[in-house]
């Protein structure tokens, strides 16, 4: 049986969908090439749909599942994707029928003793499962340091107290967390974007911490941090990255 599940981003599904940055298509692409079928792709806790987009350039079918409603009614329909509310250990899914899981940004929200079960149970011999999760973003020509130290200031100290403990687990790269499949070497993988500070405001009200902030304070704390950062940062784009802690496990029956 599922524990309840506490949806942490339901207020905020609509930024997650515009504001949420995309993930390398080279990780998408390697993922590929590390299996022999690519019939069906599970994007578990999909969100609102920013893996699961780039799985179908590479599978015949994804099912992009996420408990939250929310963020399911905001996925974007995409070719190739199905959409389903279904929590991470009951994906519906018929026994041995999937060739690649993925899960982006959320394993620490699970109860990963019944999700693993699930993915033995769909995962075809051979079949591969994707986890990563990326933290604390970099501002890339940020040559003096101001524009991080507001940056970090917001994340650690305004918001900090708001984020669930599950946090630690993203922080720290999964290191802490149980992953009992065959781990496989892979390549390092970053997300990089072009943004002006108006995508910066939308990605960190998209933030849990930034959501729980608001409902209980009453006041959204990015607008003053967009006006402290908003003669840094000027009106043209600049870029931020993130490198992404992935793990990658091969299933062995």
């Amino acid at each position: 049986m599922s524990r309840r599940f506490n949806d942490h981003f339901a207020g905020v599904a609509s930024y997650y969908a515009s504001h949420r940055p995309g993930y390398p298509p080279e990780l998408f692409a390697w993922l590929a090439d590390q299996l022999a079928g690519r019939r069906l792709a599970w994007d578990c806790a999909t969100g609102s749909g920013q893996a699961a987009l780039a799985l179908a350039d590479h599978f015949d079918q994804v099912l992009a599942t996420d408990a939250s409603s929310s963020q399911i009614e905001a996925a974007k329909p995409w070719p190739g994707v199905q959409y389903r509310v279904a929590p991470a250990d009951a994906s519906g899914l018929e026994a041995q029928s999937v060739d690649l899981v993925t899960v982006a940004q959320a394993l620490h929200w699970f109860e990963l003793g019944p999700f693993y079960a699930e993915v033995r149970r769909v995962l075809r011999p051979g079949g591969l499962l994707a986890v990563w999760t990326y933290g604390v973003f970099q501002v890339v020509g940020d040559a003096q340091g101001e524009i991080q130290w507001h940056l970090d200031r917001f994340y650690h100290q305004t918001v900090g107290p708001y984020w669930p403990p599950e946090r630690r687990h993203v922080e720290n790269g999964y290191a802490e967390l149980a992953f009992p499949f065959v781990e496989l070497a892979v390549p390092p993988f970053a997300m990089q974007v072009d943004w002006t500070l108006d995508d910066l405001a939308g990605y960190l009200r998209s933030w849990s911490a930034t959501s729980r902030y608001c409902e209980l304070v009453g006041v959204d704390p990015v607008t003053e941090l967009t006006r402290e950062l908003a003669p840094l940062w000027g009106e043209a784009s600049r870029q931020v990255s993130w490198p992404l802690s992935l793990k990658v496990g091969r299933f062995e029956p």
